[in-house]
């Protein structure tokens, strides 16, 4: 997830289509913000990180990746528990990534094209740190009206959907559903 956010950060260089030009939309409102002096300043945090949550809710389906997070546990689940999850998961998302977010420095994400899968779409991109490490990063995205959203990344090939699927179904299996909604409502602050 580090390397979705920073490729949210990153400046983009290659117009690929509908999904690319819409992440490149995204990123560009986030630099806009991460970018602005007065916007920097540590009395501005909250409103630094509201706006960017913003962002990142326009872009990304925290919906769709909450339910293939799940896995089979989604579908016995009512919709007030869904609803819950889907907002606790986001929270996690955003508590784990936003300070690496607001450490941006420059990297650049470079757009290597878009694959058709179906009904969906694969941007296929790679961050190249300052050091010139390159480092392949691919949004799975499906067309949601008139726009495309986020419904999973892969970071040099671990997907972060599949990250959580594993971690989430270890703790259910131990701890049954509530015990996961017990730690997502524990977490500390960050």
């Amino acid at each position: 997830m580090l390397a979705a956010v920073c490729a949210l950060l990153a400046a983009c260089e290659a117009w690929a289509g509908p999904p690319t030009d819409q992440l490149r939309g995204a990123v560009d409102q986030v630099l806009k913000i991460l970018s602005d002096p007065e916007m920097k300043k540590p009395a501005k945090t909250v409103e630094r990180r509201q706006a960017i949550r913003a962002i990142a809710n326009d872009i990304f389906d925290f919906d769709e990746i909450s339910r293939r997070s799940l896995a089979q546990h989604w579908q016995p689940r009512t919709p007030a528990e869904r609803e819950e999850f889907t907002r606790l998961f986001a929270d996690l998302i955003e508590r784990s990534y936003i300070t690496q977010i607001e450490s941006y420095s420059g990297e650049k994400v470079q757009y290597l094209g878009e694959t058709a899968d179906g009904g969906r779409v694969i941007v296929k991109t790679q961050i190249v740190t300052k050091q010139g490490t390159a480092v392949p990063l691919d949004y799975r995205m499906l067309p949601q009206g008139d726009r495309w959203r986020a419904y999973d990344v892969t970071i040099e090939g671990v997907s972060l959907v599949g990250n959580y699927r594993t971690q989430f179904n270890t703790i259910i299996q131990r701890s049954g559903f509530n015990g996961l909604m017990e730690k997502l409502r524990n977490r500390p602050p960050q």
